[in-house]
């Protein structure tokens, strides 16, 4: 019987488990979006996973939705993703890093020469983002035009090749949460007319775009995708016909042979049963290794992979307060408490200085 603990090959990486640290932003950049020095040992602490999902990371400057988060497209990003990378391989892991545009999910302040944050469409997000002052309502954004999101594609595609440049094992292409490409695939946010919007083939048009142009980059066996069908956050209402949207998504991904699908059950950080949706459906059409997400218990994770409903379980804040979280949940080990008084931003206190065991 395979357990939670036993090795798996995606794609083309081998993990020594099935155990994956779930993207965390943390708001710890350095000025110009580099990754902190601090990221080297964080990140180092926890390569006993078996994949390491980096923090969410944008892809141009027009990305970036949060103060303080990192980027991958330019050299001096590049060279400090290295270093991070070269750590937790010295240390026996293996990492990717998840490629984010943010789209409305932004502030001007956060914009390149203040300019309004793009988007399908022009309406604003009922939501907030974390800025300088705090957390504020973002901004009303501006609907892409049609001959734009040729360079939208370019910059994924872009972005994935300077990840490999620095160092990282793959990418995984966030999708999911309300962000850019989600903000094309629900109805409930996409009012475009153009061949970007309307049809579920319209809608899905820019991530099958963007996903052909990375794994025609670096290769599909380095190239994971997440999705979440049902989620409600960052503003994204939902959509009118969820399951036929993402099992068409899916199954219109298939003959790209991806390395792994990372698929968000229920509300991100929230209900896992915040509406209903057919998962095994949607994985009926995807043939890649199959990570699940969203309130795994130990006992959960295990019976998960023991029964064949996933082949990896992504945890996400058992990671943050626990940097030996492998070896905890193969013990069976108490769980450090999580201090979320210093989940964004700050320095080392609450982000490398939890004990492991013994």
């Amino acid at each position: 019987m395979t357990t939670l603990f036993d090795p798996i090959r995606i794609g083309d990486i081998d993990l020594a488990n099935r155990i994956v640290m779930a993207p965390l932003t943390r708001n710890r950049a350095a000025p110009g979006q580099i990754p902190a020095r601090l990221s080297i040992e964080y990140y180092r602490q926890r390569a006993s996973a078996g994949l390491i999902v980096a923090e969410a990371t944008q892809i141009s400057p027009a990305g970036q939705g949060y103060l303080d988060t990192p980027g991958i497209y330019n050299a001096a990003q590049i060279a400090a993703w290295r270093l991070v990378t070269d750590e937790v391989h010295a240390a026996g892991g293996r990492i990717v890093v998840q490629l984010w545009h943010v789209g409305r999910i932004s502030h001007v302040s956060l914009q390149p020469d203040g300019q309004a944050p793009v988007s399908s469409t022009a309406r604003r997000a009922d939501t907030k983002t974390f800025t300088r002052d705090g957390f504020v309502d973002v901004s009303t954004p501006r609907a892409l035009r049609t001959d734009e999101l040729p360079a939208i594609v370019a910059s994924y595609r872009d972005a994935a090749r300077n990840a490999i440049t620095a160092g990282f094992d793959g990418i995984e292409v966030h999708a999911a949460n309300g962000y850019l490409i989600e903000q094309f695939l629900r109805d409930s946010i996409n009012d475009r007319s153009d061949a970007y919007g309307g049809s579920i083939e319209n809608r899905t048009r820019l991530l099958l775009e963007v996903m052909q142009a990375v794994a025609g980059e670096i290769g599909a066996g380095r190239c994971g995708l997440r999705l979440s069908p049902v989620t409600p956050v960052n503003g994204a209402g939902p959509d009118s016909d969820p399951q036929a949207l993402y099992n068409y998504a899916v199954e219109q991904l298939a003959s790209l042979k991806l390395a792994f699908l990372h698929v968000i059950e229920g509300q991100t950080g929230g209900a896992r049963d915040c509406a209903p949706f057919d998962y095994a459906a949607l994985r009926s059409h995807f043939d890649g290794a199959w990570m699940v997400n969203n309130g795994y218990t130990r006992q959960m994770a295990l019976d998960a992979v023991a029964s064949g409903a996933a082949d990896l379980v992504a945890f996400g804040r058992p990671f943050i307060s626990n940097p030996d979280l492998v070896r905890r949940l193969r013990d069976n080990a108490p769980l450090n408490a999580l201090d979320a008084s210093t989940l964004y931003g700050g320095g080392a206190k609450g982000y490398t200085d939890y004990p492991s065991l013994g």
